[in-house]
């Protein structure tokens, strides 16, 4: 029988290492604690609706049902599970956003960036934009 190298000894090492860790932030997370007998948690809600001025551009953002999507039922349909979405204006002309499950949002402005909220996206969105105005969302284009 062979000795494990050098490199699959790390490995192995590492991926022990990450998996304890894993399981004491799991331990110690707040959504962890179990909930009383014969009691259940209500879902957790979904991004509060915000309306605000930010560097000067007024940016709103509110959950929105699927038929009133501007893509209309085919594309809610096209999300299986997902009976709402939210919807972001900067200045009153709508920026295309995204969820992508829990790694966060992302909009069409910053398409391979990651944000907690869509609040974070329509900021980081206004400051990209850099004063030029938000181009409306084709989708089929």
């Amino acid at each position: 029988m062979s000795r494990p190298t050098r490199r699959q000894a790390i490995g192995v090492a590492t991926g022990a290492a990450a998996s304890i860790a894993l399981v004491g932030t799991a331990a110690t997370s707040p959504g962890a604690a179990s909930a009383a007998p014969g009691k259940t948690e209500a879902p957790a809600p979904g991004p509060a609706p915000f309306d605000e001025v930010f560097q000067g551009r007024h940016i709103q953002g509110a959950p929105a049902a699927a038929d009133a999507h501007a893509h209309g039922q085919a594309h809610a349909q096209g999300h299986a599970g997902h009976d709402a979405v939210y919807r972001v204006w900067i200045d009153g002309r709508e920026l295309h956003v995204m969820q992508h499950g829990s790694s966060g949002w992302s909009s069409a402005i910053n398409h391979y960036e990651r944000f907690a909220t869509p609040l974070d996206t329509a900021r980081t969105a206004v400051a990209s934009l850099k004063g030029a105005h938000v181009v409306p969302f084709d989708h089929t284009a």
